[in-house]
């Protein structure tokens, strides 16, 4: 497992579940930390599909033309917190009002107008849009990572962006050299 950053804080770190995560909503789960300090946490589940909602049903909602590209944008379950918000997850070249640099080359923008963008092919090289986030509140997170719940994991621009879900999980534990296989749901200190 990485370290924590030099202040305590996990902004930019992935969260990765352990097999043992006995909360169903985040099985298996990736999250990409956008903030962690005293206040508490908030990232993005970066591995769930929503199936029953897409990109065109959004913008139909939000009254924006929907271009040809814009069925294939897929839209994540960021989490359970206010799952009716969209975030975009996007490389930091693309800049507006609003956007807000995480770490790392990487930004989060939770406006309209990259909406927009994203439709007509404007918007960020790299992005993921997702309805709802993970959230913390202070030390919560903190407890979960003595309790053995999550592991801390680097990114990288595959695990963030890639189009196979499915792999996430497992390309997150073996950056760090972990079979999921052999890890226990056993709490324990040396």
């Amino acid at each position: 497992m990485t370290g924590f950053q030099s202040n305590g804080y996990l902004t930019g770190k992935l969260l990765v579940s352990m097999p043992q995560m006995s909360d169903p909503r985040f099985a298996k789960s990736v999250i990409y930390l956008c903030a962690h300090n005293e206040d508490g946490a908030m990232g993005l589940v970066i591995n769930q599909l929503i199936k029953s909602f897409s990109f065109v049903d959004l913008l139909q909602q939000l009254e924006i033309p929907a271009t040809k590209t814009a069925g294939q944008i897929r839209v994540h379950f960021g989490g359970p917190v206010e799952c009716g918000r969209g975030f975009v997850l996007h490389s930091s070249e693309y800049q507006q009002d609003g956007t807000m640099n995480v770490a790392n080359s990487v930004a989060m923008t939770a406006t309209v107008d990259i909406l927009s963008d994203i439709a007509n092919n404007t918007g960020p090289q790299s992005s993921l849009l997702a309805l709802g986030y993970a959230g913390w509140g202070p030390g919560q997170l903190d407890d979960e990572l003595q309790n053995n719940g999550w592991l801390v994991v680097d990114p990288d621009e595959d695990i963030l962006f890639g189009e196979n879900l499915m792999e996430k999980w497992e390309k997150a534990m073996s950056k760090i050299g972990v079979d999921p296989g052999l890890l226990s749901g056993e709490a324990g200190h040396a």
